[in-house]
């Protein structure tokens, strides 16, 4: 019954004009979801209360419950037709609804109530169905569901995960609500945490991880007081982005957590130095945002210094771990092996502050639409590392969308992982053997036995077609179609008209070749460096010309028909750079750094010097004279969020094209039987 309901509502949210995308879906039906379950919730406190004898107290007012506003009902129990719809309803929910369902957050006696969380639910939402008529047969869809018994409220729960899911799947940053399940039930195996334990997720999007792990420990035979324990004093959680706090907040109370103890706020920009004792936590379990790039006075707070989100998250489960805690940490598997000063410093604070004892390779689409591979970093604070158990997650098939990893994937991983055996995908790394001066920690299976296996083209042929079908619906999906509408409907010709050397200032690299040494401390931006995303690095033991965060770098010299004319590079950090001849630096305070980045990147105006049969040498003039447009800030910063978005949409295309490729040539080595190349 749930799931047809949760398919109409969202058929009737695709044909309103203010809900563009599955996010917006789930963030209205989420609000919809939650009063109805809330005005269940007070039927069953009323009636345990009548049970005992007691009176209960209706934790909203008649004039504002479900009932009156939302579902007034006829003697036959059918909604009666009176109801307010049209606009009346939608003016009715902006005007008076939400207004009142605000105050709660004012009124509540503590942050750990409901009352409080009802309130900070609708301080951060907002109605965006326009149509008071589609509004009407969302709410008449959802007065149909109970949330009454046990098996309602975990079928309930297990819809409004798949929703999630589905949002992970579609894009505008919507996977970094969704951590697959499997991978998360895997880590609280591993983790292990035992009733009595505080739980918390400094990055908590969805819940998924507090979820699981109320799953693991809510056990049948639990005493009252432990039962309390789990509701109010295990569970917690900060979340910076208003949708996913929503969301995550959303998804506990419907697995059964009444209040739960997750913060709006961002995480990063608590100080280090402010963590007292009585912050600690005996668990962390967190998949943080990778990726993202943190302002200079976010860095501020933290000792080592980085633009890179994840490592400082990774600073931040550190310290406000408790000594004997234990962690499961999410994040990018370049994390091993960076050679910016960053992550080596960060490396060592690891393996120095904590004992490291496990980490899983994961392979590549284990998070849906990410084509970045991840580890798991397992450790426990208070002892140093002296040996790491890597294992190397091996899976018979391409992971996708519809091919996604499973608990039966991680079987022989949580078995050998309990006694650190090792295996044909597992070894262990004494600390003895870490480069102290990299602390590098790259996966290297020194028991692997190289063999080919080759696959019958009756096992090939459906991953590659399900690759085929993948790639199709990313190309053809509502929200990448909507994000190309949104871009052209822009006005750029209201737009001020510009050039790089009117509002941009202009620097050119020097030469490096004197001072370029394995063990510098600085990358020199050269144009391999940039022609390779970052990848291929030199390095300089002297910053001759430094860069600073914002910095567009752009390669201006290549031969005929080559890749890297005009290719930019956008800065990351202060004190990492320092930039070689022939490649030039550009900066202005008139745009957001990354939409000036895209805006300059591989520009026609660089590559019409091109003409082919020649070396291209771009002059400082001819990068001056390149055209620029300049939209107000916040437009700025919508072109970057859908670019950034249309960017991880393709590169996932690229992804499952580079996979058929590795497909077709298994193909044919299945069907000729000996190795071939193409």
């Amino acid at each position: 019954m749930f799931e047809q309901v949760f398919k109409n509502i969202d058929d009737i949210l695709h044909k309103d004009a203010g809900c563009g995308s599955e996010l917006d879906y789930v963030e209205q039906t989420s609000w919809v979801l939650f009063l109805k379950y809330l005005d269940d919730l007070e039927k069953d406190k009323e009636t345990a209360a009548l049970l005992s004898g007691k009176t209960y107290e209706k934790i909203v007012e008649s004039n504002f419950s479900w009932t009156t506003w939302a579902a007034p009902k006829l003697k036959n129990g059918k909604i009666d037709h009176n109801a307010l719809t049209g606009d009346d309803l939608v003016e009715f929910v902006n005007s008076e609804l939400f207004p009142y369902l605000k105050k709660f957050k004012t009124n509540a006696e503590n942050a750990d109530t409901i009352e409080y969380k009802i309130g900070e639910i609708f301080s951060e939402l907002k109605d965006r169905i326009q149509s008071g008529y589609n509004l009407r047969e969302v709410v008449n869809l959802i007065d149909e569901l109970r949330f009454r018994t046990h098996a309602e409220k975990h079928e309930m729960s297990h819809l409004y995960e798949g929703k999630i899911k589905n949002m992970g799947n579609a894009g505008r940053n919507g996977g970094e609500y969704y951590t697959p399940r499997p991978l998360i039930r895997t880590i609280v195996k591993v983790v292990n945490p035992k009733i009595g334990d505080t739980i918390y997720d400094g990055a908590v999007g969805s819940a998924g991880f507090l979820v699981e792990a109320f799953d693991y420990l809510n056990k049948k035979g639990l005493s009252t007081s432990d039962v309390e324990t789990l509701q109010k004093n295990t569970f917690y959680g900060k979340e910076k982005k208003s949708l996913a706090y929503i969301i995550g907040i959303m998804n506990m109370i419907l697995h059964g957590v009444e209040a739960p103890n997750i913060i709006h706020t961002n995480t990063l920009a608590e100080s280090l130095t402010d963590i007292q004792e009585k912050d600690r936590y005996d668990i962390i379990l967190a998949n943080p945002p990778f990726g993202g790039k943190e302002r200079a006075e976010v860095q501020q707070n933290f000792p080592i210094k980085t633009g890179e989100t994840a490592s400082l998250f990774l600073q931040h489960f550190i310290k406000i771990l408790k000594a004997g805690g234990q962690a499961g940490v999410v994040i990018k598997n370049t994390f091993l092996s960076n050679a910016d000063n960053a992550t080596i410093a960060l490396r060592r604070m690891l393996l120095e502050n904590c004992n490291l004892h496990t980490i899983l390779d994961l392979p590549v689409g284990t998070f849906t639409g990410v084509g970045q591979k991840t580890v798991i970093l397992f450790f426990e604070k208070g002892k140093k590392t002296s040996d790491i158990w890597h294992y190397e997650l091996k899976v018979d098939r391409s992971l996708g969308k519809r091919e996604p990893i499973n608990e039966n994937d991680f079987i022989e991983f949580i078995e050998l992982q309990k006694n650190y055996k090792i295996s044909n995908n597992s070894w262990i790394k004494n600390i003895s053997d870490i480069d102290k001066s990299s602390y590098d920690l790259t996966l290297t299976n020194p028991n692997k036995k190289v063999e080919i296996k080759i696959r019958q083209s009756n096992i090939i042929l459906p991953e590659f077609d399900m690759l085929t079908v993948e790639t199709a619906d990313i190309l053809k999906s509502d929200l990448f179609s909507s994000q190309i509408e949104e871009l052209s409907s822009f006005d750029f010709n209201s737009w001020e008209k510009t050039t790089v050397g009117e509002v941009c200032d202009f620097f050119n690299g020097k030469a490096h070749e004197k001072v370029i040494d394995v063990n510098g401390n600085y990358i020199v931006v050269n144009s391999k460096f940039i022609s390779t995303d970052g990848n291929v690095k030199k390095y300089t033991v002297e910053q001759i010309f430094p860069l600073y965060e914002g910095d567009v770098v752009l390669v201006m010299s290549d031969v005929p028909n080559g890749k890297a004319l005009g290719k930019c590079f956008l800065i990351d950090e202060n004190d990492k750079y320092s930039l070689n001849q022939r490649i030039c630096a550009i900066r202005s305070e008139r745009f957001n750094s990354k939409y000036l980045y895209y805006h300059l990147n591989r520009n026609k105006h660089f590559l019409d010097f091109n003409n082919g049969e020649n070396q291209t040498n771009l002059r400082k003039g001819d990068i001056l004279d390149c055209p620029l447009v300049i939209p107000p800030m916040e437009i700025q910063d919508r072109i970057v969020e859908i670019l950034d978005n249309l960017k991880d949409e393709t590169n996932q295309v690229k992804e499952n094209i580079r996979e058929k490729s590795i497909l077709a040539e298994e193909l044919q080595q299945s069907i000729l039987g000996l190795p071939f190349k193409f």
